[in-house]
């Protein structure tokens, strides 16, 4: 067993077998692994918003967005070896964490709408995924196997 990298809210980072990544309080918020399998390579970023074109004040962080969050994590997967042409994703979060009026204000749907139209800009197909509802989740991604786990306080562990 390796070490355990922790991605906080708006990171990310990549890990080599036998390493592992974890984020925690994934709410609205979506958790985007990442995997070569081949070199067993995985990144893993913590999107807080949508897009970076819809940022009122300027982008002062880049990994807080699906867009550019997910493209600076396809470069430096690729800086540490990963193959961009075998990518795979797995993803999670995008909770509706309180009761809105309008989906304009559900911020987790928009989130995970945003994630899946980049990824699909970038060819990579999303092979899991554990989204919406109404509870927040701890993200475990495994470099060794590409296993997502996903645990939840009310909802136990699911493994991807």
């Amino acid at each position: 067993m390796g070490n355990m990298v922790t991605v906080g809210i708006a990171d990310l980072n990549v890990a080599k077998a036998p390493d592992s990544l974890v984020t925690y309080a994934l709410g609205s918020c979506v958790g985007v692994c990442l995997y070569d399998k081949d070199k067993k390579i995985a990144g893993m970023v913590h999107v807080m918003l949508p897009l970076s074109t819809e940022a009122t004040n300027g982008v002062d962080n880049k990994r807080r967005y699906a867009d550019t969050g997910i493209k600076e994590l396809v470069e430096l997967m690729t800086r540490n070896g990963a193959s961009k042409f075998g990518l795979t994703a797995k993803i999670a979060g995008g909770a509706q964490m309180f009761k809105v009026a309008s989906s304009t204000f559900n911020i987790g749907e928009r989130n995970v709408a945003a994630v899946k139209k980049v990824l699909a800009s970038y060819n990579i197909r999303i092979i899991a995924e554990d989204t919406g509802l109404d509870y927040g989740r701890t993200q475990y991604f495994h470099a060794d196997t590409g296993t997502m786990e996903i645990r939840a306080a009310a909802k136990g562990t699911k493994t991807f």
